[in-house]
C-alpha cells in the first residue's frame, strides 16, 4: 500500500525543518553543542530526576487532565502572582504543555481559521509557518532587517496587515 496517498495535500506540501536537518548533521559529534532542538549541553539535574523516580514509585503513572494537574496549575498561578504580580485562574487560564512547541501549536490552532492570515516576522522559529498551514491559515512572512536589529518596524507591520489578518506572532 502507498501510504503517501493517505496523507493530506497540506501535510505533503510542508517543507522539512531546516533545524531538523542541521540537527541530523550534528548528531553524534562530540565537538559541537547542538542547541537546534532545545537540547541543553548538560544532563537533567539529579533533584529533577529523583522527583520523577519518586513519582513513579508512588504510582503516578496515569494520564492527567489535558490542562495539567490541578496542584501544578495552582502552584504555577501562585508563582506568577509572587514573581510577576500577575493573576491567573488555574482552572480556566493555565494549561500545562510538554514544551514550548506544543504550547505554540495549541495557541495557533485555537486562534487560526482557514483563510486567516498570520504575520510572522523572520527570521523566526521554524514551526510558525507549518502550524499556520496545518490550520488552513496563510503565513505572511515579514523579513526583519539587520539595520533595525531584526526588529519588526511599525511600517513593516502596517504594510502586512490586511482585513484577513488574524494573528501576529511576536517571537
Amino acid at each position: 500500500m502507498d501510504y503517501s496517498k493517505l496523507l493530506s495535500k497540506t501535510v505533503t506540501e510542508l517543507k522539512p525543518s531546516g533545524i531538523r536537518k542541521f540537527f541530523d548533521m550534528l548528531n553524534g559529534r562530540s565537538d559541537v553543542v547542538a542547541l537546534t532542538v532545545g537540547q541543553p549541553d548538560f544532563a537533567t539535574p539529579w533533584h529533577v530526576r529523583e522527583t520523577g523516580i519518586i513519582s513513579l514509585e508512588r504510582g503516578y503513572t496515569y494520564y492527567t487532565s489535558n490542562a495539567g494537574t490541578v496542584p501544578l496549575r495552582r502552584e504555577l498561578s501562585a508563582y506568577m502572582k509572587r514573581r510577576f504580580g500577575l493573576s491567573y485562574d488555574p482552572m480556566s487560564e493555565i494549561t500545562v504543555t510538554v514544551g514550548g512547541s506544543e504550547a505554540i501549536d495549541l495557541a495557533i490552532r485555537a486562534i487560526v481559521e482557514p483563510g486567516d492570515e498570520v504575520i510572522i516576522p523572520e527570521p523566526s522559529f521554524v514551526c510558525y509557518e507549518p502550524i499556520t498551514r496545518l490550520c488552513g491559515g496563510v503565513p505572511v512572512p515579514v523579513t526583519t532587517l539587520p539595520e533595525n536589529d531584526f526588529k519588526l518596524t511599525a511600517e513593516q507591520l502596517s504594510a502586512a496587515i490586511t482585513p484577513r489578518t488574524k494573528l501576529l506572532v511576536l517571537p
